[in-house]
């Protein structure tokens, strides 16, 4: 098995570091964003009369791409509900006059985005969302609530799925509509986390308004647009990240003592790491095969990774988090400092390895809970019998 990308991509490899390491690590964020997007490193699926790259499909120039840049100085990234979800979603599912306006501003941060969907009683059951919008004249008129919405206080817009037809089956009664956060009516309330963290909020609408040809998809095809959405949300975890995060365990491991020595020469410790070693490696070997797939357009041996890899990367980034918590001991029951959210402990620093035990106890809910990905993949990749369920289709 050959697992180098060849030497086409070894002079890319090469094009991208140097890129990277004549940049100033001062630049401001979004002139480093239209450098490297002119260099045709960002946003490279997109048009250039959207902003993007416009560059042919290369998913190893892609990958390429994404090593270098997660391992710069330049590793911050655009809200995940900004670039990688709305953006797509509209490429895929939105009006030409929609693209032109919302993607440009979109992939250089000037409009920052959140995702109106979770209700209270409408989580892993979405399509039971309450949230409705009619329409007045010109305008949607929106009521109703959303919850565990990321990055609410920041963002300008919200993307949202509301019911417009109340008559209709659950499934076909809702539609996805766009909306400006800054106008009367609209509530957001921070929701304090177990880190000390206001990374979520709940959002209430009093006749919130929105122009009513701000609505991407047709009247009432809303969850069909939403599915186009969340199987771009679903595209988490992968062996990189694990990768980063197995390191940081290693070598907190390797700077914490046990009986006098480094707690990575217990025999117990050590069999814990070579078991988590052998999952991360099983993440990257399953990620360099969708790569695979992809570079030869094989479609079909793409899809159950991606499914997987969400699912999969959940459970070893529990497994890194619970051993690094093992590992710091009584310093386990100090409270939580950093405000940040999803990011990876990279020291021995006790209170980063609480934050991260804390955060992961949320991994196996957030962006599909593992249950429903389960379901997903018996269903969608392997063919399996659907699950006995109420209500319209999934």
């Amino acid at each position: 098995m050959d697992l180098e990308y060849g030497p086409e991509y070894d002079v890319f490899r090469q094009e991208v570091e140097q890129f990277l390491a004549e940049t100033p690590e001062d630049i401001e964020r979004r002139s480093f964003l239209l450098a490297a997007t002119e260099r045709g490193y960002l946003y490279r699926h997109i048009p250039k009369r959207f902003g993007g790259a416009e560059e042919p499909f290369d998913p190893i120039r892609e990958t390429i791409v994404s090593e270098l840049f997660d391992a710069s100085p330049f590793s911050w990234r655009l809200g995940p509900q900004s670039t990688g979800m709305i953006v797509p979603t509209l490429l895929e599912a939105g009006a030409d006059w929609q693209r032109e306006q919302f993607i440009p501003p979109t992939l250089l941060g000037d409009a920052i985005w959140c995702q109106g969907y979770s209700e209270p009683g409408a989580g892993s059951d979405l399509a039971s969302l309450r949230a409705t919008a009619h329409l007045d004249g010109e305008e949607w008129v929106i009521n109703g609530q959303k919850i565990w919405t990321s990055d609410a206080e920041d963002a300008g817009f919200m993307f949202g799925m509301f019911r417009t037809e109340p008559e209709a089956d659950k499934h076909a009664g809702i539609s996805y509509l766009l909306l400006e956060m800054n106008q009367p009516g609209l509530d957001v309330r921070p929701l304090r986390q177990i880190t000390g963290a206001t990374h979520f909020y709940e959002v209430f609408f009093d006749d919130v308004r929105t122009p009513a040809h701000w609505i991407v998809g047709e009247r009432g095809e809303g969850w069909r647009v939403a599915r186009a959405n969340l199987k771009h949300e679903r595209n988490l975890g992968g062996g990189p990240r694990l990768r980063q995060r197995f390191r940081a365990l290693l070598s907190l491991a390797q700077s914490t003592l046990r009986n006098g020595q480094p707690a990575s020469q217990d025999p117990l410790v050590r069999q814990r790491l070579a078991e988590i070693e052998g999952e991360v490696r099983c993440a990257e070997t399953m990620t360099l095969r969708r790569l695979s797939a992809a570079a030869r357009g094989e479609d079909g041996l793409v899809v159950l990774p991606l499914l997987v890899n969400k699912l999969y990367g959940t459970e070893i980034g529990e497994q890194i988090a619970q051993l690094g918590f093992d590992l710091i001991g009584d310093d386990g029951l100090l409270a939580p400092t950093r405000s940040t959210w999803n990011t990876v402990s990279t020291s021995a620093e006790e209170t980063d390895w609480v934050d991260q035990y804390l955060f992961e106890l949320a991994s196996g809910i957030a962006a599909g809970s593992s249950n429903i990905q389960r379901n997903v993949i018996g269903e969608r990749g392997l063919g399996l019998p659907r699950d006995l369920r109420t209500g319209g289709p999934a």
